[in-house]
């Protein structure tokens, strides 16, 4: 991966560029197909979701048998010391529809109440390894995250996933180098209104843009600005560059988050020009437009994988219970087999 640091002097704000501009044999100009270039119209009810059968539902209650009559911490768990054939295949059924399905699965799902918050984590997080390996969510280290409202406003530094605001479809770590190929969730407790969850493909974005405003997808095969949330070393660059779009062969890698792509801006005090600022604008209101996305609203128990560069995820604002036991809360794991575990890769 070709790297390397310049200096806004303007600002005095380093900004880490990552990779070169392609050239215009790379940008794509006909239309994806296959199942990955799905609307929410084309899809089947039932598509991406993985029901657990009985015989993986005994195979898990004797794996919580074990874990709770030998505690460790989760992190250091390993799925191969584990005999789960049935769980296995069906962690295999969901790695194939992940790659040459739509992009995402629901696994419905794990009984939380009966399992309790601990060993339901620990299924999870060996079931999750059954897909890929699970990485480091932040630059100290965090191999398992909570998600849930702290009462922070987003902004640098706080990320969206622990307030209960509204998201824009995104991809994880989209601001920083070697995001995961996979963003899994748990919900353990959903919220009391609102908190409904979406996924869109990113290849039935392109197809609609190709239609529509073809002459702007050239903008985002080139670099953007992200805010890297803090989420580095000390003096590292606090900015990073990088598309939003890259071509890999004959596949379409995306990384994106419209919020740090503005504070990305403001940091390093550059405006964008009309092309950058409209191809943005209108990649947005795509992702946005209902009949391309999936909407659902996460039970306890069930776990939610998505490709994290071929589809964007986002959810709407949520109102907590009022019983603090009660709060939404979801577990998020990373998931990358490339590079080493660290958050940087």
């Amino acid at each position: 991966m070709d790297q390397r640091v310049n200096h806004n002097v303007a600002r005095g704000v380093s900004i880490l560029e990552e990779g070169t501009a392609p050239g215009k044999k790379d940008i794509r100009t006909t239309p994806f197909n296959g199942p990955i270039a799905w609307t929410g119209e084309s899809l089947d009810p039932n598509d991406g979701m993985i029901g657990i059968d009985a015989e993986c539902l005994r195979e898990l209650d004797g794996l919580v048998e074990i874990l709770n009559a030998n505690p460790m911490q989760t992190a250091l768990l390993d799925a191969a010391e584990f005999d789960l054939p049935a769980c296995r295949r069906m962690m295999q059924h969901a790695k194939e529809t992940l790659e040459a399905g739509p992009g995402f699965v629901i696994i419905d799902k794990l009984p939380v109440k009966e399992y309790g918050v601990q060993a339901s984590q620990a299924v999870y997080w060996i079931l999750s390894q059954l897909v890929a390996r699970p990485v480091a969510q932040s630059w100290d280290g965090k191999m398992i995250y909570d998600v849930t409202d702290l009462g922070k406003p987003p902004g640098n530094g706080v990320r969206p996933d622990i307030t209960n605001a509204e998201q824009n479809f995104h991809t994880d770590n989209s601001y920083n180098l070697y995001p995961p190929d996979y963003v899994a969730l748990l919900c353990l407790q959903p919220a009391m209104e609102g908190g409904v969850s979406s996924i869109v493909s990113f290849y039935t974005v392109y197809n609609e843009m190709l239609k529509r405003s073809p002459h702007l997808l050239s903008r985002l095969y080139q670099p953007y600005l992200f805010d890297r949330q803090r989420e580095h070393a000390p003096g590292d660059a606090p900015v990073i560059s990088h598309p939003l779009f890259q071509a890999d062969g004959e596949h379409l890698l995306c990384r994106l988050s419209h919020r740090h792509v503005v504070n990305g801006y403001a940091m390093a005090g550059v405006a964008m020009d009309e092309e950058t600022s409209e191809a943005l604008e209108v990649l947005e209101q795509t992702m946005r437009e209902p009949q391309l996305c999936r909407e659902f609203f996460f039970e306890p128990g069930q776990i939610q994988i998505v490709d994290n560069k071929r589809c964007g995820h986002r959810r709407t604002a949520f109102v907590d219970y009022p019983e603090p036991e009660r709060k939404r809360h979801l577990v998020r794991l990373w998931l990358r087999d490339e590079g080493r575990r660290f958050y940087n890769g």
